[in-house]
């Protein structure tokens, strides 16, 4: 692949996915530094997960910390759950939910 083809890659504008795969030795803590470069690299509107599993197709290799870090990021987030927060616990109202709340 030529330099203008490497440029071109709207997944990795930058070489930052390709590069980490080059680097000999290269450890999970520096992938998941080289992962944050590259997603802020992504050109806005990007979704991070479809541009993780392009990547992860091009260069994914079993075994290197670079594809469990893609892997992760290709994975599809959690469903939200409920979060809390004063009105969850005190109710509607303010004051305690009914059957609870604390004891007098």
């Amino acid at each position: 692949m030529s330099g203008t083809e490497r440029a071109r890659d709207p997944h990795d504008p930058k070489g930052l996915v390709r590069e980490a795969y080059a680097i000999e030795g290269i450890t999970a803590p520096e992938c998941r530094s080289i992962f944050l470069d590259w997603a802020l690299s992504l050109p806005e509107g990007t979704a991070v997960e479809a541009a993780a599993r392009a990547c992860l197709a091009r260069h994914g290799r079993e075994g290197h910390p670079m594809t469990a870090v893609l892997s992760e990021a290709a994975a599809p987030a959690p469903a939200p759950g409920r979060r809390g927060g004063r009105r969850a616990r005190l109710g509607p109202a303010g004051g305690a939910p009914e059957g609870g709340g604390a004891p007098p």
